[in-house]
């Protein structure tokens, strides 16, 4: 007999802190090095960091190929722990890993046949094209690391031990931050490899961390045991039944980016460049509440398994609020410092003349987005990713671009960025809409005897 998980037993309040606050560390570390690798490509040129900006969509999408599989793997693993079934929990982690593989090949073909093209729609400024397409080569050339770092790290976070999935983002981006400069601009006698350099740079530290991964789920994590790997279309389909509707989500996202990229441009290419620069800025506010997140959704998700309603509702609601005070610490630093914040990446006269109404237009949005980003975890962790993926849809696709079109229409590029917190209200809407039904219908008849 196994002993019970710290998930099924430990105070809410504590144990959403001990999950959360190694993964929230680490994905502020991770922020960081995205920050950082973006202000040194700054330095080599703007058109530089325009092409870095306009790769987002593809290693947006990789993200999301990568975290939604393993969305589905930590809700179903932990699940099955909740309901002692050890046995599929294995089986679980090993069809992880598999897809892991499978998203591997995905973008390699992608990165040979996909990349001139996807650039070439966007512009045809031949620096842009030359940095961007070398960039993003590499990036999907080596992205099993990036696959099987995510993975294999929510193995860990699946059973509790964040503090070891901190340790291996943390590495990774450690590395990558040292790397970044050496490879760019050429030290310690190797050749300046440019924004090609900044790509190997990140490449190499997702390799590492996965590597490191590996490791502690052999050595530490001993709930779960990876025996080989066995396909199982059944495990594999309730994987995505979770997984899926999450990286449509994040999917979502990159097509966002990238429509928005082609509004943006018609303006001009710094318009480009400050979106981009936006969503490094930003990572550094909404990485701490996917952190939040990742400690939150095995806690729900093993509860609900165990049947402790009571633990799942508290949970719940630590999280809604961690988040939403997160978001509004992003939001006043965003409204008083955006010129500060915009000149870390070498900002020009006309970048700053875009960017800083842009970054106090859109954090307007932060403090719903909060409460958004973990209910739709929520949903996720209970088993009804449908619903994030419909909020997504619905924000993303049928609100934030047409309206970002519409205003675009009035020739000021100011106006576009108001497309922003118009699509965060609706997503609020909805939002709570189905979080009064999925309490209706799931989260009240979880048969929960409080200890």
């Amino acid at each position: 007999m196994q002993q019970e998980n710290k998930m099924g037993v430990m105070p809410i309040d504590r144990l959403l802190i001990s999950m959360s606050l190694p993964m929230m560390i680490s994905m502020l570390v991770q922020a960081l090095y995205n920050i950082v690798d973006s202000i040194f490509v700054s330095r080599v040129s703007e058109n530089a960091l325009t092409a870095v900006s306009m790769a987002f969509p593809i290693q947006s999408l990789m993200i999301a190929v990568g975290v939604g599989t393993a969305v589905g793997v930590n809700a179903l693993l932990s699940k099955s722990l909740g309901e002692k079934e050890f046995e599929r929990a294995n089986r679980v982690a090993e069809n992880g890993v598999f897809l892991a593989g499978a998203s591997y090949i995905l973008f390699l073909l992608i990165g040979v046949f996909a990349v001139e093209p996807f650039f070439k729609s966007q512009t045809d400024i031949a620096e842009i094209l030359e940095h961007g397409e070398a960039y993003l080569r590499i990036c999907c050339f080596a992205s099993f690391g990036i696959f099987f770092q995510c993975t294999l790290e929510r193995l860990l976070q699946s059973t509790g031990k964040t503090m070891y999935a901190m340790i291996t983002q943390g590495l990774g981006a450690v590395i990558n931050l040292i790397l970044d400069p050496i490879l760019i601009f050429g030290y310690f006698g190797l050749p300046a490899m440019g924004v090609a350099g900044a790509a190997l740079a990140t490449v190499i530290g997702q390799v590492v961390a996965a590597l490191l991964a590996l490791y502690f789920n052999f050595k530490v994590n001993h709930e779960i045991q990876l025996r080989g790997i066995r396909p199982s279309l059944p495990i594999i389909g309730m994987i995505y039944k979770v997984g899926l509707p999450s990286i449509v989500v994040q999917a979502i996202g990159s097509v966002m980016t990238y429509g928005m990229n082609l509004i943006l441009v018609s303006f001009t290419e710094t318009a480009t460049t400050v979106f981009g620069v936006y969503f490094k800025l930003q990572s550094f506010v909404f990485m701490p509440v996917f952190g939040l997140n990742n400690g939150m959704v095995p806690i729900i998700a093993y509860n609900f398994g165990a049947g402790k309603r009571e633990r799942v509702i508290k949970t719940m609601r630590l999280s809604i609020i961690y988040a939403i005070c997160i978001m509004a610490v992003g939001l006043v630093v965003m409204q008083l410092i955006p010129d500060v914040l915009l000149g870390f990446f070498d900002a020009s006269e006309t970048m700053l003349a875009i960017g800083v109404p842009a970054l106090r237009i859109i954090c307007l949005s932060f403090v719903f987005a909060g409460f958004c980003i973990v209910s739709g975890s929520v949903f996720q962790a209970l088993g009804n990713g449908i619903y994030s993926m419909i909020v997504s849809v619905a924000r993303q696709l049928l609100v934030l671009l047409p309206v970002a079109f519409l205003l675009s229409r009035l020739g000021k590029v100011e106006y576009v960025w108001w497309a922003f917190p118009i699509a965060e209200l609706v997503s609020v809407s909805m939002t709570t809409f189905f979080l009064v039904r999925i309490y209706r219908d799931v989260i009240s008849h979880i048969g929960e005897v409080e200890r």
